[in-house]
């Protein structure tokens, strides 16, 4: 695997969030492919200097948003679905924008998270 975890231990974003990230961006350059087994948590989170939870954390995220799933005898492996993929990077972008016009006309994170709740019920979820 040609994958390298840099961490900014200075930065606000969280550690799972950044080990997520460079997941997300490895997968995307073709750093890492389809049925690519990741670390384990145990041997990344030694390698890169942080808590096992915390590489749990991130491996938990990447599962839930469709970049890998959990195989009981390799442990955490690449497993993007493409269409996934693409809808979610659409729906980032679209997100993106939406936040901001919201953030300029003073709406706080609680009342977003409450419309986003509140239109997901809607359709099910």
């Amino acid at each position: 695997m040609d994958l390298v975890f840099e961490i900014d231990f200075q930065s606000d974003e969280a550690l799972y969030t950044q080990l997520c990230n460079q997941i997300i961006i490895g997968i995307a350059k073709e750093m890492v492919h389809e049925g690519d087994a990741l670390p384990s948590v145990r041997q990344l989170a030694d390698a890169v200097g942080i808590n096992m939870h915390t590489v749990n954390k991130a491996y938990t995220v990447l599962k839930q948003e469709g970049y890998v799933k959990v195989d009981r005898r390799k442990g955490a492996v690449i497993a993007v679905d493409i269409n996934k993929l693409h809808a979610l990077s659409e729906a980032k972008r679209d997100l993106r924008v939406l936040l901001a016009k919201a953030s300029c006309m003073g709406l706080s994170k609680e009342e977003i998270h409450g419309l986003i709740d509140e239109l997901y019920e809607e359709y099910g979820g």
